[in-house]
């Protein structure tokens, strides 16, 4: 699977915003906070919202925050919301209610790409965005994503 920067940076966006569960966090701060464009982050956060996972309010005093407790939001739901999938492969026979691919009984790879895909689920499905919070409350730098 490839993550795209759209993963990454939602990834970071929920991050910073659970390290700061005492209060609501606006975009901008986030912005400035990860150093990813404003613009982009109000895509995601359009997104993430849409998904229930952040919620938001408008006004005098309004901003982001988590719509669950980190413990209940997995990294999967994140990467999910925003990449659409954590498939490895464009696969008919990976797609969760598709018809299924034609060559699926008979192609070599297909067990292949199924155990591939299932690590992958294991691991984003097994790691809660708690995880990755600072109890400082200050955030971890990250020079490569």
């Amino acid at each position: 699977m490839l993550v795209t920067t759209k993963g990454r940076y939602a990834m970071r966006l929920m991050i910073f915003i659970a390290n700061h569960p005492d209060r609501k966090v606006t975009l901008r701060e986030a912005s400035e906070g990860e150093g990813i464009s404003l613009k982009y982050l109000e895509q995601l956060a359009h997104e993430l919202v849409s998904h229930k996972l952040l919620e938001s309010s408008r006004g005098h005093g309004g901003g982001y925050r988590l719509a669950r407790d980190a413990s209940e939001i997995l990294a999967g739901d994140i990467l999910r919301a925003v990449e659409g999938t954590t498939t490895p492969v464009s696969c008919a026979a990976l797609e969760e209610g598709g018809e299924g691919c034609p060559r699926e009984n008979t192609c070599s790879t297909v067990a292949f790409w199924s155990g591939l895909d299932q690590v992958i689920e294991r691991y984003v499905d097994g790691t809660t965005l708690a995880s990755f919070v600072n109890p400082a409350g200050d955030g971890f730098p990250c020079t490569n994503a």
